[in-house]
């Protein structure tokens, strides 16, 4: 099978198999979509099957049509993936008005794509046009310490992007533009698609508060790393306020931050570190 044999689809799949090793997908939580290249779905097009119907998402994005995707499917459980992948994954054509799917591979006895594909689908459309069509992967996942500091944090792009900086070194290196925030909305509307998509014009990390975290890259392991060092600094921070019992006795400062900008060759944003 043309499909499986594809080099990206064996990277989508251990993808899926590294969050649920992470515990980032309890049940059937997250999901993953993968902006194919034309050679890949050129290889893989031996499998697809074009007689299946039109969906309509109720969002558009003209600058997608005619891209195929690799997704995860509703209701589909990540650990399953790597085993069975035809019943919990599939590929969708996207049609030339840019608003509609239809599966060509995979999701099989029924099923569809992820019920925040209309999320994920606006997404891939601000970042592409954002990277010059570099950007190719939308991940959504539930990392437990991200989620808990959406309970103790105010919801700001500069609350949780400092927070986040000052947790460890690396974190303003991985992701310097920061994180942008969406407040609690319900999943899969039309609502949170839209806000997250603004979000996503300025950031490459969105998190929905008491939910998880949206992320997006060009390959595999930039987007995982990304999710990777985000739930690592929230992990650091509340392992900190947890033994200090909420108090910090120092952290990395703003003119540390500044030094590292300096000697790594990063641009932060200047208003998230003033205090």
């Amino acid at each position: 099978m043309a499909v499986l044999e594809n080099a990206a689809v064996k990277k989508y799949l251990r993808m899926c198999t590294d969050g649920w090793l992470q515990g980032w997908h309890e049940r059937n939580g997250g999901n993953l979509t993968y902006r194919m290249t034309r050679e890949e779905a050129e290889f893989c097009r031996e499998d697809f099957s074009f007689a299946g119907s039109w969906h309509r998402m109720g969002v558009t994005a003209g600058n997608l049509r005619g891209e195929y995707f690799l997704t995860t499917g509703t209701g589909k459980f990540f650990r399953n993936m790597e085993e069975d992948p035809q019943h919990n994954a599939g590929i969708v054509e996207i049609n030339e008005e840019g608003n509609a799917w239809r599966i060509v591979w995979g999701l099989e006895n029924g099923g569809t794509p992820t019920s925040e594909f209309p999320s994920h689908f606006l997404n891939h459309s601000v970042r592409k046009e954002a990277t010059n069509g570099e950007c190719r992967l939308i991940y959504h996942a539930h990392p437990a310490n991200l989620i808990a500091l959406t309970y103790l944090l105010p919801l700001t792009a500069k609350d949780f992007t400092r927070t986040l900086w000052q947790s460890a070194t690396e974190c303003p290196v991985v992701f310097p533009g920061g994180v942008g925030v969406v407040p609690w909305m319900v999943p899969g509307k039309e609502e949170v698609a839209v806000a997250t998509s603004r979000l996503m014009r300025e950031y490459d990390a969105v998190v929905w508060a008491h939910h998880g975290l949206f992320v997006s890259g060009p390959d595999f392991d930039t987007t995982f790393g990304l999710m990777h060092t985000i739930e690592k600094g929230a992990q650091i921070c509340i392992l900190a306020l947890s033994a200090g019992g909420g108090k910090l006795r120092q952290t990395i400062t703003g003119a540390n931050l500044r030094a590292i900008a300096k000697d790594f060759g990063i641009t932060l944003r200047e208003e998230f570190l003033e205090d």
